[in-house]
C-alpha cells in the first residue's frame, strides 16, 4: 500500500533542500537515489572532533565543539542508515568511546562538558561513574550490526546485556536503543527472549500509543511534553525491526497511515518533543522527515 504519492515524496525532498543541514541534505540525496553512502559519510565526518569524537551539532540537541557520545551514537547511526559504516571509521568511534567508558562497562550519556554549550534546559550530564543504556547499547548494536571488531565492544556488549536482564522500567529512547542492540546481539536465543520481555513493558506500560486519533486516551510518560507520544512504526521503523513482533498487523497500519498523514503543508515532518529554543523545530525536522520516509517506504507493501 503506497501511502503518500509523488507529489508528497517531492514535497518533502524540497522541505529538505529550503531548510536542511548539509548531513540532512546530502541524507535526502541518498534516499532518492540522486546521492551515495559515501557523500553522507564525508558529511557525517565533517563533525568528527580532532580527538576522534563527535560534535558541531550533529545530533540537534548537543550543540557546540565539545565531543560527546550521544553525538558518537548519532554518527553511527547515520552511517549505518547510508551503509557506510567501515571498519577503520567504526573502530576511531570505538577508540573514542573507549577513553570515556565507565568501570561498568557503559558510556555516560553525556560528558560534564554538555554544561558549557546551549542545551536543553532538562538535560544534565548523568554521574560520569556509570555507563548509560541509551547510548551504549544504541552505539554497540550499530557497531556489531555491521561487524566491527574492537575489544571496547566485549565490555559494552556484557554492559547491556546485564542491563535489560535488570530492567524493569524504560522509556522510549531508552527502548529504541534497546531494539537496535537485540536486532544485533550475537546471543540470538538470549536476545528473542529479551526482546519479548522489553516488548512486553512497551505495551503494558503504555509507552506506544495505539490509538493515536485518541491521544488524550494516553499520557506521555513522566518528563516527556503533552503529545509527545511514541507509535508503532516508531518502535519498529522497519519489518525487521525488533518491535515489529510486539504489534498486530492492524496496529502497525493504523500507525502508518497516521505517520504518512502528519504531513505538514509545507512538506515536511513535525517534532513532538519539547522546543527549548526557537531554531531547535527548523533543525530538527528536517530529520524527522527523512525518518518519516524511509519508514514508510519500508513498510510499502508490507502492512
Amino acid at each position: 500500500m503506497e501511502r503518500i504519492d509523488a507529489d508528497a515524496r517531492d514535497r518533502a525532498a524540497q522541505f529538505v533542500w529550503r531548510t536542511g543541514s548539509l548531513v540532512d541534505q546530502r541524507r535526502m540525496a541518498h534516499h532518492t537515489g540522486t546521492g551515495t553512502g559515501a557523500e553522507v559519510r564525508a558529511a557525517v565526518l565533517a563533525h568528527r572532533t580532532r580527538d576522534g569524537g563527535f560534535a558541531f551539532a550533529l545530533e540537534p540537541d548537543v550543540k557546540g565543539p565539545d565531543p560527546q557520545p550521544l553525538a558518537a551514537m548519532t554518527a553511527l547511526e547515520l552511517l549505518d542508515e547510508a551503509g557506510a559504516l567501515d571498519a577503520a571509521t567504526g573502530a576511531g568511534v570505538c577508540d573514542w568511546l573507549a577513553g570515556r567508558t565507565a568501570p561498568d562497562g557503559g558510556v555516560p550519556d553525556l560528558l560534564d562538558t554538555i554544561a558549557a554549550y546551549p542545551h536543553p534546559p532538562w538535560v544534565q550530564a548523568p554521574p560520569q561513574d556509570r555507563g548509560g543504556l541509551l547510548t551504549t547499547a544504541r552505539a554497540a548494536g550499530y557497531l556489531l550490526r555491521n561487524g566491527i571488531e574492537h575489544p571496547w565492544l566485549e565490555g559494552a556488549t556484557a554492559f547491556c546485556r546485564a542491563r535489560i536482564d535488570a530492567i524493569e522500567a524504560t522509556h522510549p529512547y531508552e527502548v529504541f536503543s534497546i531494539g537496535a542492540f537485540l536486532g544485533a546481539a550475537p546471543d540470538r536465543n538470549w536476545a528473542n527472549g529479551a526482546a519479548g520481555r522489553i516488548g512486553e513493558l512497551v505495551r503494558t506500560t503504555g509507552l506506544v500509543l495505539l490509538d493515536p486519533a485518541n491521544p488524550e486516551g494516553a499520557a506521555p510518560p513522566a518528563g516527556y511534553a503533552p503529545g509527545e507520544h511514541h507509535l508503532a512504526c516508531d518502535f519498529a521503523p522497519e519489518p525487521d525491526s525488533v518491535g515489529a513482533a510486539w504489534f498486530s498487523a492492524d496496529e502497525m497500519r493504523t500507525a502508518l497511515d497516521f505517520r504518512a498523514a502528519e504531513q505538514e503543508a509545507d512538506g515536511g515532518w513535525p517534532i513532538h518533543y519539547r522546543r527549548w529554543h526557537s531554531g531547535i523545530e527548523l533543525q530538527a525536522r528536517p530529520g524527522f522527515t527523512i525518518a518519516a520516509l524511509r519508514t514508510l517506504r519500508a513498510w510499502e507493501g508490507k502492512a
